[in-house]
């Protein structure tokens, strides 16, 4: 799981969103408002935008995001996690203490985690320059 997350607002537009994405290297940002998460807006979002032929410097975010997204509380294992996710579609996963966002798993997070759990594997990958 990711602590450092990035946040912007429904009001920001996609073009905003896309450069604080790409300048972080991250495929989804929380979108925030007031301190409460109310959407997510994810790499698949921008796609569809763009592919929608959408200004994304007037276009906001709260018209592309996804509203609503399902969280799940830091106790939950990476299995569970993982699980959710290969159900639902899903490449990152708010994690949530109460009310309060504290952070984010993604399909990266789950791989390395199952990469750690076969230590013999990690060898294979620096073999090959990955």
């Amino acid at each position: 799981m990711s602590r450092d997350l990035l946040t912007i607002a429904p009001e920001d537009t996609l073009g905003e969103a896309a450069e604080k994405m790409a300048g972080r290297s991250v495929g989804a940002a929380l979108v925030m408002d007031a301190g409460r998460l109310v959407g997510i807006l994810t790499e698949r979002d921008l796609l569809a935008a763009v592919a929608g032929k959408v200004q994304t410097n007037e276009a906001p975010v709260r018209d592309w995001m996804t509203e609503k997204p399902l969280t799940v509380p830091e106790a939950t294992s990476i299995k569970r996690a993982a699980s959710i996710m290969v159900t639902h579609g899903f490449r990152h996963l708010p994690i949530v203490d109460g009310e309060r966002t504290i952070g984010i798993v993604s399909l990266r997070d789950v791989v390395r985690s199952a990469v750690r759990a076969y230590p013999e594997y990690e060898n294979d990958a620096e073999d090959d320059g990955e």
